[in-house]
């Protein structure tokens, strides 16, 4: 247990030190900034198109300026850009010891392999958590300043449902990302397989098999691509929690044979 807090206390100090934890936090905020310029554009298009921020041919008869529309806006945002930056954050978790060539000395230190994984995982989960957070009373603040029409209760408490489990089924996929960046010692793979999921959900979901592959279940959650009851199984969501548990293992499994691999 000491090893474990000592283990969990360095790599908090680790990420608060880096700024690759603010910049995913800055690129995951600025999202709710994008969805509520198109609000504005969407309330007002003649004076979008005068003050140059949309050109006289642009089509805006497909959307509304509603805050149903910009609830939908934001979950699917969240469920795709935490893929790609909350999978960036996890890349750098666990592949900075291979880049700066630290991990020599972080095998040798009398503390288990399975705390410093489970170390990592933790400073992952608690960042992504606050940076969850951070998006969503962003997301909130920046609609009320729009002045969206539409407001509810029951459409915010159904919007928190739909962004919160997309945020949460995201995260539990990040094992992979570890894995991959453990395997690959460093960035790459982890980039690699960021893009190669994003592009096999997509596939997926056009398919029709989207609701079996864990890495489209959160997008489809979300509402992307219609009612969640519609798009998802019975199955769905235990096939993300095996896949995580399974991703878990593998690179707890990976981390103990370090000293093997290559």
């Amino acid at each position: 247990m000491k090893n474990l807090k000592s283990a969990i206390w360095a790599e908090f100090l680790k990420a608060r030190r880096s700024e690759t934890v603010w910049l995913v936090a800055l690129g995951f905020c600025l999202a709710p900034s994008i969805a509520g310029l198109f609000m504005v554009i969407l309330k007002n298009p003649e004076a979008a198109r005068s003050m140059g921020l949309i050109s006289a041919k642009a089509n805006l008869t497909a959307g509304e300026a509603s805050w149903a529309a910009y609830f939908n806006m934001l979950a699917q945002m969240a469920a795709i850009g935490g893929a790609i930056l909350f999978g960036m954050l996890t890349a750098w978790v666990f592949g900075r010891e291979f880049s700066d060539r630290t991990v020599k000395e972080l095998l040798s230190l009398p503390t288990s392999r399975a705390a410093i994984v489970t170390a990592k995982f933790l400073v992952v989960l608690a960042c992504t958590f606050v940076i969850s957070v951070a998006f969503l009373l962003v997301g909130l603040t920046i609609g009320h300043l729009v002045e969206i029409p539409g407001w509810s209760v029951e459409l915010a408490k159904t919007f928190l449902v739909d962004f919160s489990g997309a945020i949460l089924l995201t995260i539990v996929l990040l094992p992979f990302v570890a894995l991959a960046a453990s395997w690959g010692r460093g960035y790459q793979a982890a980039f690699g397989w960021i893009i190669l999921t994003i592009i096999l959900a997509q596939i997926s979901v056009v398919t029709g098999w989207g609701s079996l592959f864990p890495w489209a279940i959160p997008a489809l959650f979300s509402g992307a691509a219609g009612l969640r009851s519609e798009q998802l199984t019975p199955y769905s969501i235990p096939i993300v929690l095996l896949a995580s548990a399974v991703g878990v293992a593998a690179t707890l499994l990976w981390w103990r044979n370090a000293d093997q691999t290559r």
